[in-house]
């Protein structure tokens, strides 16, 4: 999954990175309501985790303003607030789900992956490419009908590429979706996790585009 982080508590913000990359998720994370605002606007996220409280900007004025600009992504509130007019308000306002602090790290991953498989069962829910499926609203693949064991960098990369499987994905795209943004890393070390998943996957396979990046293909000869 790839998520945008809504969250000023810094060490918060840090903690909940840490897990869900853990748990093989890609990350943006903004620390203000208008650069949230920006961000949904712009980017390609599976779900968003928004927090009420902002500098800024508020968070239910930042669901707002994505709702009305027609944005359909979910959206996870976390806050600090229990009461029943404050969830009344953020349902209003476009949430699909809240979650209070203090809360468990397993609670906000199951929580997230429902939403994702929610949002999965209104568009596309399964992918298949050959031997390969993906299951969107899990984030598990299978060759062949038995689970594909992936580290958290080569399912970045494969779950891009199947889900983009009738396009060619630009070489940005995909060290974007890996390396969460990260301008400094060595474009090399993609073909590095594609080497590797070219073993992995076979009878499928991925192929290079000369200038332009990479598609996943069925199989069959090259």
């Amino acid at each position: 999954m790839k998520l945008l982080l809504v969250e000023d508590d810094a060490a918060l913000a840090a903690e909940i990175c840490r897990m869900l990359r853990a748990a093989h998720c890609a990350l943006d994370h903004a620390v203000n309501g208008e650069d949230a605002q920006h961000l949904g606007e712009t980017g390609t996220y599976d779900a968003v985790i928004l927090d009420l409280g902002l500098p800024k900007r508020d968070g239910l004025s930042v669901l707002q303003a994505w709702r009305s600009a027609g944005l359909t992504l979910p959206v996870l509130v976390l806050t600090a607030r229990d009461g029943w007019s404050d969830k009344v308000a953020g349902f209003k306002a476009g949430a699909d789900d809240f979650l209070v602090k203090p809360f468990r790290a397993e609670e906000l991953v199951i929580r997230l992956r429902a939403l994702v498989r929610r949002a999965a069962a209104h568009g596309v829910a399964r992918v298949t490419c050959g031997p390969l499926t993906y299951e969107a609203g899990l984030g598990s693949f299978e060759r062949d009908g038995l689970p594909l064991k992936l580290t958290g960098l080569e399912w970045r990369v494969l779950s891009c590429l199947i889900l983009r499987k009738d396009a060619v994905v630009p070489r940005a795209q995909l060290i974007e979706r890996v390396y969460d943004g990260d301008a400094d890393v060595d474009s090399n070390s993609v073909e590095v996790i594609i080497t590797r998943l070219r073993r992995k996957i076979a009878p499928a396979r991925i192929e290079g585009v000369r200038g332009l990046g990479y598609q996943l293909l069925p199989g069959g000869p090259a």
